[in-house]
């Protein structure tokens, strides 16, 4: 099977969820014997990078705008793709709909849509984008063969909206445990003794009200808030100027870096209010992390009684799940168990590449 996936700013990740999926997906499909294409943008690919772990890259330009980096970089994607004659096309983001139909049409492929969660409820967003994301939500089940979701709550949402059926595919947590600690001694941190945070910091991942709780907290271990955002310079100075000086800022950070911050923190904080499933909250569990989720119906359906929900817009509830794991942390060891049990019936890439090769399939 020859595939493409487009609409993610390309692989190896060094984003967000949908390039940790795209990253994922891509490469045990290639292991799998299929030719795959990512389709990725010049500003966030190495410089002649051109093949990533047997995955073919096709690097092309864009417009560097919060408006119109996706939208621009996904046209000429499906232009592209047309004389390439992909068996399927795999499409990331809502707002990426308006072109599923041309590799469709004009070279016979299969398309799939993967929406995400509902991106016009960002806050990130002006009138104009919310509405070009409520376009483009309509246009969803127009366009492709079939829409994705990542979670149930989205497929309920296109259901009862639009009263069509999407696949509903989460993404996986099971990742290799990491052997160094370069990053934990560059970050001055111990095994076990500091809290993580992982998103953008935009304001709906709710990184201030993260901070502020940890100002309520007592204690000497760090709160690592990994993440930045392109587009947020002003919020971002909001979350570091209320942060004390516990709180680390050390940017994005990927691959066995990221992977040695997860499996060594004594607990992770999902904060976020938009999306569905979050590859990081994911992938916290499977690293068996005690995680603290802002109790959205996303994040609740993703840990069920694998974690501990908290509201976000009273940072205190934060602050009082924080203070009781520093207090008495075997309590919480219960969370960690049910939190691998969990990755393992529901998150496994293996399963989850399983699924996506045969919707991907004519």
């Amino acid at each position: 099977m020859k595939v493409a996936i487009l609409g993610t700013r390309g692989i190896p990740a060094n984003y967000g969820g949908f390039e940790t999926f795209a990253e994922e997906l891509s490469t045990r499909l290639a292991a799998r014997g299929h030719r795959v294409t990512v389709y990725c943008r010049s500003h966030h690919t190495p410089r002649g990078l051109r093949e990533y772990r047997g995955v073919r890259l096709v690097v092309l330009p864009t417009v560097r705008s919060k408006y119109l980096d996706t939208v621009v970089h996904a046209l000429l994607s499906s232009i592209h793709s047309v004389r390439e004659r992909f068996d399927s096309v795999l499409y990331c983001n809502a707002i990426t709909a308006p072109f599923c139909w041309i590799p469709k049409r004009l070279s016979g492929a299969r398309t799939l849509l993967n929406v995400d969660g509902l991106e016009r409820n960002r806050r990130k967003w002006n009138a104009a984008g919310r509405a070009a994301y409520s376009v483009a939500e309509r246009l969803s089940t127009k366009f492709p063969d079939a829409v994705v979701t990542d979670a149930d709550v989205i497929r309920r949402y296109y259901r009862e909206e639009f009263g069509i059926e999407p696949l509903m595919i989460p993404y996986g947590g099971d990742l290799r445990r990491p052997e160094g600690r370069e990053t934990l001694e560059r970050l001055g941190l111990s095994e076990g003794r500091y809290f993580l945070y992982v998103s953008r910091l935009e304001p709906e991942n709710n990184a201030l009200a993260v901070v502020e709780a940890y100002r309520r907290v007592g204690g000497n271990e760090p709160l690592v808030i990994v993440g930045d955002a392109p587009y947020a310079a002003d919020y971002i100075r909001r979350v570091r100027s209320a942060a004390d000086p516990r709180v680390l800022f050390p940017g994005a950070i990927y691959g066995a870096g990221y992977r040695e911050l997860l499996f060594h923190a004594r607990a992770y904080i999902q904060a976020t209010e938009i999306g569905g499933t979050h590859p990081a909250l994911v992938e916290a569990m499977g690293a068996g992390r005690v995680v603290a989720y802002h109790d959205s119906p996303e994040n609740r359906e993703v840990c069920g009684e694998a974690g501990i929900p908290f509201d976000a817009s009273r940072p205190e509830t934060l602050s009082s799940v924080l203070g009781a794991l520093l207090d008495d942390p075997a309590r919480f060891n219960v969370f960690s168990e049910r939190a691998l049990r969990w990755v393992q019936e529901r998150y496994r890439w293996e399963d989850i590449t399983d699924r996506y090769e045969r919707a991907l399939q004519k």
